[in-house]
């Protein structure tokens, strides 16, 4: 057996599963074996004594042209060197091509040069696997860092201190509300959610989310107004590795992680107007690029947008675009002032008690029939928050199981705050600013003495119209 194969080594060529081509010096076939064959579509006797590169490397994978005098298993006949390539392919008989892996080997007789020998596989599979691979791998990833943005967003969004006092109310502006509610719920049009601080401008937007077919999917709030001009961008659109100083990994935007669900713009009117533009063509075109990147994002968000503000009025002042406050009041909902919708105070107070009794483990019952006559006789400036927080402050104080109001509310008190609220805040920011010299940030800044965060000082003093 062993002589056999000594006597006919092309039994043993032509035993081997990848396909083998022997050329003599001029480039011509003068060996093919069988798995050459079975790769290629082509027959022995259709390419011995050819010039093989013209049947299997014609042209490159992208259809240019592959001169003979680059090929590098011709290369090999010429200088005689090894050689291993492994990112081109090879025709077959039927014009298809498939990804292939060879070496080509010199082949010398009495230390001559006489041609090569190219043995070459099939590693089409392989790459597809590969590739897959690389998919499931940048999948992968891409979900880890989905999970990772929505759980820091879920984290901060358990960490504010938002009660929820739910939708509650007989009145007739109340239940007006809740029908236009009700209709736009099932659409995907934008919403605008106008109306007082302490509102529950927050509420709305949550519940229309809720009844919506995108129930299941992420509502995703961002404050407007929590953010400078330079940093609101980032937070809406994300941004890349390196995009502006402390940009030290990627971040996804507020947009991306709001991908099929919901995305709540709360206080709106507070954008500066490059990112208007940029939001404008978000609700236009459903995609946006990250800031310091080039790659375009196509997301299927329904954008619901909230403000105090009277955005008409600031587009006469030319500080909201025109073009972004008609695609935004869609379908406007203005949600009544507390003192517009008295007659709910006593189901709203109610809800307000079951919550707190929740929290602070107390077993309140109710309030008095005195306190409900105050409270009715209040013109509320702060609306339904500031009843929350009245509530609040006298289940922590009451020993009772009936609240006591333990402090006066009056007209007077309230109209007062009604008239010159902003002014009061005006005055107090230009003392502070004043006593700063004019200095916002930094430890000795009135951001600092006031307490606030730089940019909401920032966000006030536009608000106000106050220059240092």
């Amino acid at each position: 057996m062993i002589k056999e194969f000594l006597n006919d080594p092309t039994l043993l060529l032509n035993a081997v599963g990848e396909g083998i081509y022997g050329f003599d010096l001029s480039g011509n076939a003068v060996f093919v074996n069988p798995a050459a064959e079975r790769m290629t579509g082509w027959k022995a006797d259709e390419l011995l004594g050819k010039k093989i590169h013209q049947y299997h490397h014609h042209t490159r994978k992208d259809g240019s042209p592959y001169p003979a005098d680059e090929c590098q298993i011709y290369c090999t006949m010429f200088d005689g060197k090894h050689r291993h390539v492994n990112d081109e392919v090879f025709w077959r008989k039927d014009g298809s091509y498939f990804a292939v892996e060879y070496t080509s080997t010199p082949v010398y007789k009495n230390g001559a040069l006489i041609g090569a020998v190219a043995i070459f596989r099939d590693v089409s599979k392989q790459q597809q696997t590969e590739v897959a691979l690389r998919d499931a791998l940048a999948q992968v990833q891409h979900l880890s860092e989905q999970l990772q943005a929505e759980n820091a967003y879920l984290i901060s969004e358990l960490n504010e201190d938002w009660q929820d006092s739910g939708l509650v109310g007989q009145s007739h502006s109340f239940q007006s509300m809740l029908e236009q509610i009700t209709l736009v719920s099932q659409t995907n049009s934008t919403v605008l959610i106008l109306g007082e601080n302490g509102t529950g401008k927050e509420l709305v937007a949550r519940n229309l989310h809720r009844l919506s077919n995108r129930a299941e999917q992420p509502f995703i709030k961002v404050n407007c107004a929590a953010f400078s001009a330079n940093l609101i961008e980032s937070e809406l659109f994300g941004h890349e590795k390196g995009a502006f100083t402390g940009a030290n990994e990627r971040r996804k935007g507020r947009f991306e992680l709001a991908d099929k669900g919901t995305l709540f713009l709360d206080e709106v009117a507070e954008l500066p107007l490059e990112a208007q533009s940029k939001l404008l063509r978000v609700l236009q075109e459903q995609e946006f690029e990250r800031v310091g990147g080039s790659q375009t994002l196509k997301v299927d968000i329904r954008v619901l947008a909230a403000t105090n503000r009277n955005l008409w009025q600031m587009v006469e002042q030319g500080s909201f675009r025109m073009d972004l406050y008609y695609r935004l009041n869609v379908f406007p909902i203005r949600v009544p002032a507390l003192r517009e919708r008295k007659e709910d105070i006593p189901l709203l107070a109610a809800n307000i008690i079951t919550q707190l009794n929740k929290r602070l483990g107390k077993q309140l019952k109710g309030l008095s029939k005195a306190t409900l006559t105050k409270l009715a006789n209040y013109d509320w400036p702060g609306n339904i928050r500031e009843l929350q927080n009245i509530l609040e402050r006298e289940a922590i104080l009451s020993k009772q199981t009936v609240l006591q109001l333990s402090a006066p509310l009056s007209n007077e008190q309230s109209n007062e705050q009604v008239v010159s609220l902003d002014a009061v805040q005006k005055q107090h920011i230009c003392e502070v600013l004043k006593r700063c010299n004019g200095q916002i940030s930094g430890e000795n800044g009135a951001a600092t003495l006031l307490g606030l965060p730089e940019s909401t000082l920032r966000s006030k003093m536009k608000k106000l119209a106050i220059k240092r």
